[in-house]
């Protein structure tokens, strides 16, 4: 692998794991439309450059919600002392707990179909996700909605993480589909945005764990390949931290039909490659 290509890779990953346009759709479409074979069938290989990916966008939302997460972090272990208060747990340490409760769903439904769900061998079914989701989104935001993040309860935690889990058909969207929920369960457009950022800091740190144990480790990625990985993560951390940092500015203003837009017509050209091949 060229260190050009991860980068574009990186890139690829580092805007669309944020932007609502299915960043494992991308991935998947990306090499598919310029017929980049990097790893020739080695699926450890492969996967361990998603894993370095997947980190690097990590570290770009950590970097940008650090002062969110140090906040629900630390009220929700204080919280495990103060289990007997007569007030129940303040607003910080339930949002925090309920972050992690969302992401149950989608950690059950990745261990037990990631495989199935993302075969290599159903472009089409990527690309009618694009559509169909994309409308899905753009429908749910034009419903009203004045909720904020402290308003997340229970029952918003498993619908939102019961959607998360259909993300792992790529195509869908993480992030578009659960903004899509939190726009149906009446947030606003920003705070659907930030909850659904938020709730993807365990589910990337958690999967990007589950791949490398399944994969044992990073030792068996090529010398020659260890400069593109590299780049791949440092442009996947940089474009991820722009992603967030600027959808948060820009829904202030405008709504998601840009995006569900993209979305259509990006399957309209794939389906379009399809049959032209």
């Amino acid at each position: 692998m060229s260190i050009f290509r991860a980068i574009v890779l990186g890139i690829v990953q580092g805007l669309t794991e944020f932007l609502p346009v299915s960043s494992s759709g991308h991935l998947q479409l990306v090499p598919w439309l310029f017929d980049w074979n990097d790893f020739e069938g080695n699926d450890e290989l492969a996967n361990a450059f998603d894993v370095a990916l997947h980190l690097g966008t990590l570290i770009g939302a950590v970097a940008y919600f650090w002062g969110d997460i140090w906040r629900y972090l630390k009220a929700g272990v204080g919280s495990l002392h103060a289990a007997n208060r007569v007030d129940g747990l303040s607003t910080d340490a339930r949002v925090g707990w309920l972050l992690i409760v969302a992401t149950i769903p989608a950690g059950i439904t990745g261990v037990l179909l990631e495989e199935v769900l993302a075969s290599d061998d159903k472009i089409w079914l990527t690309a009618a996700a694009l559509a169909v989701f994309g409308i899905v989104l753009a429908v749910a935001d034009r419903l009203p909605g004045e909720r904020d993040v402290d308003s997340f309860r229970l029952k918003d935690a498993l619908a939102i993480g019961i959607g998360q889990a259909l993300a792992l058909q790529p195509g869908v969207s993480r992030s578009g589909i659960t903004i899509t929920v939190a726009r149906v369960l009446k947030f606003d457009r920003v705070h659907a945005a930030r909850l659904s950022f938020l709730m993807s800091l365990p589910i990337i740190a958690g999967a990007g764990v589950f791949k490398y144990l399944d994969i044992g480790g990073l030792d068996g990625v090529p010398s020659d390949m260890k400069g593109a990985f590299a780049a791949g993560m440092i442009a996947s951390a940089i474009t991820g931290f722009l992603a967030v940092w600027g959808l948060i500015k820009l829904l202030a203003k405008v709504t998601f039909d840009g995006f569900a837009l993209y979305r259509v017509v990006a399957a309209i050209g794939i389906f379009a490659v399809l049959f032209a091949r």
